[in-house]
């Protein structure tokens, strides 16, 4: 055997070893010098593991050099414009002009110039000619739980109306589910005037308190205990004759839970006429919410009469809910992102931390996706030409660090007024604590403004516009920002006050023309209800409405 090169193993151990050790530990052998070059043979397992061993370190050398590498050669983008918020920063450098800029191009009295041109439509028939009315023994009932919040339950009150004309069934006044966010164990008569609901939809359809004891005893006097007919989203009026209508035969009861969005909104004119008797005419608050919002309305004429009793109303969603829903990123930090998660858990546990969810702040902000802040609200409305002295309403709850966000809204309007300055604390009392209730009292006073300005999506003002179209014919009176226009304006911090102001002027001219617009849809979707475009669908209920009235709709027509 031939005996180890020496000057091979000191290459290899830092000490001598001695040629039993050497054997015992690698097998290595150094065998000839060809060409300088020194060939070297491993045997045994060890051969393997360290050839796995250097191909995996081999491998990762490649993965560290080449991120920097490929980096280099191919940077990731820069941010979209308009995906930063630094609207605060921007107000601050131009609050002096905005102070000094105090001539008011915006009248109230004369601000909407579009006017609604309806289409020749078809004679109102009969309303009531489709209806047969049922023997009592033969009464079959339908049961609902309305969920969400105030306008979503809306929603579902008016839909059900609408299926049970469709099935022939009688309503049972609609139940609400308490949701872990709003938290609000209101109940149908807590918001609603169910004696006029009742009333208003007589001779259409049937609507009773409870379901018969003959009935409630099979069910051990629980409606919890009738089985939830599962009904998927936007049923077709076919969907409900041929698979929910012989069901109701067969049982005399349905019960369907959750309710929201669960027919159509391509229904037969006589089923739509039945969503817009409830939605325009059925559905009244309560007195407590109605008298009090009629407190608060006459309080704000009052604080308005510089402005012909006329006042500009803002429903601002800046609730510290919505900014977590959002996944917005306003000032930033990490106790910003501690606060939103904590939040975000609360309300809707894992829902946000799943792993295929893809949260990007900076592209819900391009998208027009983020809340507004008030104080970009107030520079919008500003830079429109609405005057310091405008009176506005702003209709919200707690508003996110209220502090900080809140004051340079004051600072341009020094009139703004909200629920709890206009009315005391002992008037709030009732409905202090139930924010639907709440949502129900700054739906009337926004409904009786001159001007509504919608900050956010939502059924709030999706109805709410819907609302003032039916009362004001076919027009929404209402200012909806381009907010994807908006981000990138609030962005540069360079952009001077005129040329600002020149583009908030032009986006109030769209907002006026699109008030009066219905879409154009070749589907049914949520943009072609009648609850955002009630004509002229809703027609001949509003026709019916002017009839009984003196003059054209009013604000004071609306309580």
């Amino acid at each position: 055997m031939q005996t180890p090169n020496p000057s091979c193993m000191a290459s290899t151990y830092p000490t001598e070893p001695t040629t039993t050790s050497c054997r015992r530990r690698l097998h290595l052998h150094c065998k000839h010098r060809r060409r300088g070059v020194f060939c070297f043979f491993f045997t045994g397992i060890f051969h393997e593991r360290y050839l796995v061993f250097l191909t995996i370190l081999y491998i990762m050398g490649l993965v560290t050099c080449a991120g920097p590498l490929l980096t280099i050669l191919h940077p990731p983008p820069p941010p979209l414009p308009g995906s930063f918020y630094r609207s605060q920063e921007l107000f601050l450098k131009l609050w002096p002009e905005i102070q000094s800029d105090n001539a008011s191009t915006v009248e109230l009295d004369n601000l909407w110039r579009y006017r609604r041109k309806l289409k020749e439509q078809r004679p109102c028939l009969n309303a009531t000619a489709h209806w047969q009315p049922v023997s009592p023994g033969l009464r079959r009932y339908l049961v609902v739980e309305a969920n969400g919040g105030l306008n979503q339950q809306r929603s579902s009150i008016c839909n059900a109306v609408a299926v049970a004309g469709l099935l022939n069934a009688t309503l049972v006044i609609p139940r609400f589910d308490l949701h872990n966010v709003w938290k609000d164990p209101s109940e149908f008569a807590d918001i609603y005037d169910e004696d006029h609901f009742i009333s208003s939809l007589k001779g259409f359809v049937m609507v009773v308190h409870d379901l018969p004891d003959e009935l409630m005893e099979s069910y051990n006097f629980s409606i919890s205990n009738i089985p939830s007919l599962r009904v998927q989203a936007w049923a077709s009026p076919r969907y409900y004759l041929d698979e929910v209508y012989p069901v109701l035969q067969e049982t005399r009861v349905i019960r369907i839970s959750p309710f929201a969005n669960r027919l159509s909104m391509s229904v037969p004119p006589h089923i739509q006429y039945l969503r817009c008797l409830a939605n325009y005419k059925a559905l009244r608050f309560s007195s407590t919410i109605t008298n009090l919002a009629k407190k608060i309305v006459n309080r704000m004429t009052d604080k308005s009469l510089h402005s012909g009793g006329k006042y500009v109303s803002v429903h601002l969603r800046f609730e510290e809910d919505m900014v977590a829903f959002s996944c917005c990123v306003y000032d930033g930090g990490e106790k910003e992102k501690s606060e939103m998660d904590a939040i975000r858990e609360k309300g809707w546990g894992k829902k946000f931390m799943r792993e295929n969810r893809i949260i990007e702040p900076g592209l819900n902000r391009v998208n027009g996706r983020c809340p507004m802040t008030p104080v970009e609200v107030g520079m919008m409305l500003r830079g429109m030409g609405f005057s310091d002295s405008t009176p506005i309403y702003l209709a919200s709850g707690k508003i996110y660090k209220e502090e900080r966000y809140l004051e340079p809204l004051r600072q341009m309007f020094p009139l703004l007024q909200t629920k709890e300055s206009l009315a005391t604390a002992d008037e709030l009392a009732s409905i202090q604590g139930f924010s639907s209730r709440l949502a129900a009292l700054d739906y009337m006073v926004c409904l009786s403004s001159e001007v509504f300005v919608t900050t956010q999506g939502g059924n709030f003002p999706h109805f709410l516009m819907g609302h003032r179209r039916f009362l004001y014919n076919g027009h929404a009176k209402t200012i909806m920002p381009d907010k994807t226009k908006l981000a990138v304006l609030l962005q540069n911090t360079s952009i001077s006050w005129d040329s600002f102001k020149d583009e908030m002027e032009s986006m109030l001219a769209e907002s006026d023309r699109k008030s009066i617009m219905v879409p154009r849809v070749k589907k049914s979707t949520r943009k072609g209800s009648v609850y955002l475009n009630p004509l002229p669908e809703c027609r001949c209920l509003w026709e019916s409405q002017q009839q009984h009235s003196s003059s054209s709709s009013s604000p004071s027509d609306i309580f």
